[in-house]
């Protein structure tokens, strides 16, 4: 669905900092919404997590940096990364290119994920967030 100029993918999970969670079996996909990467413009370089490293929900787990700011990759659960998307270190403009797809950014085994589920919101959910952020804007 799109909610003014920005994509929201239904199934997914979203953070309030603008990250999004795909279940995938006992892993969990992670990146960067649409509207966080529209407002960083163009992504020159991500500090991805490594793998092996504890992540803790709603923690800092890397950072990219835009021609216009630095911002931090916050983690949408706890638990141990397990693959990061390598491709990213020579092409970070794929978090521009396809937020939702090439442009992943790690993937995680949850330690808590029912419970911190509950932290994050729907598609729906963030799609009412993002107008009242637009609305502000």
């Amino acid at each position: 669905m799109k909610v003014g100029e920005y994509e929201v993918v239904e199934g997914l999970y979203y953070t309030k900092e603008h990250e999004w969670l795909k279940i995938e079996g006992d892993l969990c996909r992670i990146g960067l919404c649409d509207y966080a990467q529209k407002s960083l413009h163009e992504i020159v370089f991500v500090d991805l997590p490594k793998v092996g490293a504890k992540a803790t929900q709603m923690q800092s787990i890397g950072s990219v940096e835009s021609v216009k700011a630095v911002a931090e990759i916050f983690s949408p659960i706890s638990g141990e990364i397990v693959e990061v998307n390598v491709k990213l270190e020579n092409n970070p403009e794929l978090l521009n290119e396809s937020p939702y797809s090439d442009g992943w950014v790690a993937l995680i085994k949850p330690s808590s994920l029912q419970e911190e589920l509950e932290n994050l919101m729907d598609a729906k959910g963030y799609a009412e967030f993002l107008k009242s952020i637009i609305e502000k804007e």
